[in-house]
């Protein structure tokens, strides 16, 4: 990790000599729902709005944002994000699905794992009057392409 401080701070890489690729990621967070929360999320929310779209929308803005909330993650040109939530109902679970795009000298694995994550968080808010009980079970990366690296997949995935 030569290089990677500087008197013993953190830094931002260099990836100024790293090739631009295309580049994707594709990364999932899953939410277990208690009865009463499920139940409001089915009948329409708690007033809000359709709390999985409002979801959606949210994890695909913060995924435009993630260099602003990563100390030393790299402004990337996002070139396409999507956000899916799909609902459970006999599990009771809630999962979305993101992936970002973009054409950079970095990857954008960090920018999918931040549109689930704010996705599972706003849907948290969104249904937090029905119940308190909501967990955040599984933020993880499933796939990723592009870089030196070359594709990468994750072991288990449902997707």
């Amino acid at each position: 990790m030569q290089g990677h401080f500087e008197d013993g701070k953190a830094v931002m890489m260099d990836v100024s000599e790293k090739q631009v690729t295309a580049r994707r990621a594709v990364a999932q967070a899953q939410l277990s729902l208690p009865a009463e929360a499920l139940a409001a999320l089915l009948a329409g929310g708690v007033g809000k709005g359709d709390a999985v779209a409002v979801a959606e929308l949210a994890g695909i803005m913060a995924a435009k944002k993630t260099s602003e909330l990563i100390p030393l993650c790299h402004p990337l040109p996002l070139t396409k994000v999507a956000v899916k939530g799909q609902v459970d109902g006999e599990q009771k679970r809630v999962r979305f699905v993101a992936s970002c795009k973009t054409t950079a000298q970095t990857g954008v694995e960090m920018e999918a794992l931040t549109a689930v994550s704010v996705a599972a968080l706003t849907l948290y808010d969104m249904l937090k009057a029905a119940s308190k009980g909501i967990v955040i079970e599984e933020i993880k990366l499933l796939e990723k392409d592009g870089g030196k690296s070359g594709p990468w997949q994750a072991v288990s995935q449902d997707h």
